[in-house]
């Protein structure tokens, strides 16, 4: 593995890009975050087609840090390869699918555009051993997610698929359906879809329904986090829930998760960042004189200030420094919002301390009256449902109401 680790490059501006462009071999890019997890996962099956296609360059992107060539290339989330072919675009993949990436890969070796084939012998078998140590992959075709997705439903009583986990949900949607599910004391199966991208995109025709989280009781889909946060604070999810699961609701859920060794849930509010939050970059010293109390201060005091909608960002409105905060302004005033914005580049407490008060790693990060809505794929997934700006005002709206 070693050997197929070395050949795949780095690259680090978009000026080291374009001399490995001028080399003249066809070129696969993958935009990578070191957060993500499905990357890692990705980057061990792109190694070894490295290694078997020498026709080829193979090259990673940091997608966070190398933020012009992620802009270039309109890369707005990771994993996610480009394809080129004398410095053109001829295709691009988005997503952990190791057999996609395999068709894709081989034929722009073999002289080819959109893959259509499977790959030679040799690559296609490597490759395939390379993606057996994805997990993220497993399962192949609807049919085999499907069957993941009925396996879950059938062994854990009460499931939340979400993005994060209980315990660190990764955006504020999902942590509000773990906060109602935790103060009425159920234990759940939580499955982060993020980790997943067959099963995050199976879900949602196998349920019919196009958003996360998502809850689901004895098999059957209960609804999103508005559904489940309104029957909270309605009674109706105990009533559920004593309906689904009988009058010790409580001890029947967890029972069925110790059985089946799930990981679960009883976690701390999701509100409330977790204990000792999430593992960030250590400050530099310029930013290590400022207590972090002091910086947990002047976040509280930006996160509930005149604005009730708040983007941390790289750059401004105006002059978005990445891909991702450009994409995110977009939306934003594409559907009319009025929102507040803060540069992190220019704050590096303010960089570091927001990823742990909030729990969430990168950047750009949207906020609804000090709670945390998600970053750019969330976004730009409501975007695309149609939900965004409705959603938010409706946050605005009911923090606003006592």
């Amino acid at each position: 593995m070693a050997t197929a680790e070395a050949a795949v490059g780095n690259v680090g501006s978009p000026q080291e890009l374009q001399a490995a462009v001028a080399r003249g071999k066809p070129i696969v890019l993958h935009f990578w975050a070191s957060w993500c997890e499905p990357c890692k996962q990705m980057d061990t099956v792109m190694a070894q087609l490295a290694a078997d296609l020498p026709a080829i360059t193979c090259i990673r992107v940091e997608a966070e840090v190398v933020d012009d060539v992620t802009v270039q290339y309109d890369v707005t989330t990771v994993p996610y390869f480009v394809f080129l072919r004398d410095g053109k675009v001829v295709d691009r993949l988005e997503g952990a699918d190791p057999p996609a990436l395999t068709a894709k890969t081989t034929a722009l070796a073999r002289g080819g555009g959109d893959a259509t084939t499977s790959a030679p012998a040799a690559a296609a078998g490597s490759a395939t051993a390379a993606a057996a140590a994805a997990p993220a992959a497993a399962g192949g075709g609807s049919g085999g997610v499907f069957g993941r997705i009925k396996f879950l439903l059938a062994t854990f009583p009460v499931v939340v698929f979400m993005k994060g986990s209980a315990e660190a949900p990764r955006c504020g949607f999902s942590g509000r359906v773990v906060e109602a599910l935790n103060k009425l004391g159920v234990a759940f199966k939580n499955v982060d879809i993020l980790q997943d991208e067959e099963l995050r995109q199976g879900l949602k025709e196998y349920g019919n329904w196009p958003t996360y989280p998502q809850l689901y009781v004895k098999g059957e889909l209960v609804g999103g986090c508005d559904i489940i946060t309104e029957m909270a604070a309605g009674g109706d999810l105990e009533v559920l829930m004593r309906d689904k699961l009988g009058p010790e609701f409580r001890a029947a859920a967890a029972a069925a998760l110790a059985a089946a060794g799930g990981a679960a849930a009883a976690a701390a509010p999701a509100s409330a960042p977790p204990a000792g939050g999430a593992s960030a970059a250590a400050p530099p010293p310029a930013a290590a004189a400022e207590s972090s109390e002091s910086v947990r201060e002047r976040i509280h005091s930006l996160l509930n200030g005149s604005q009730p909608v708040m983007l941390f960002m790289k750059g401004s409105p105006e002059a978005p420094r990445c891909g991702f905060s450009r994409r995110v302004v977009e939306a934003l005033q594409a559907e009319g919002v009025e929102f507040g914005s803060f540069d992190i580049l220019q704050d590096e407490a303010v960089r570091q301390g927001l990823k742990e008060y909030s729990n969430w790693p990168t950047y750009p990060q949207l906020y609804v009256r000090g709670e945390l809505v998600g970053g750019c794929d969330i976004i730009t997934e409501m975007k695309a449902a149609g939900e965004l700006g409705s959603t938010l005002r409706e946050m605005a709206h009911r923090m606003d109401v006592p």
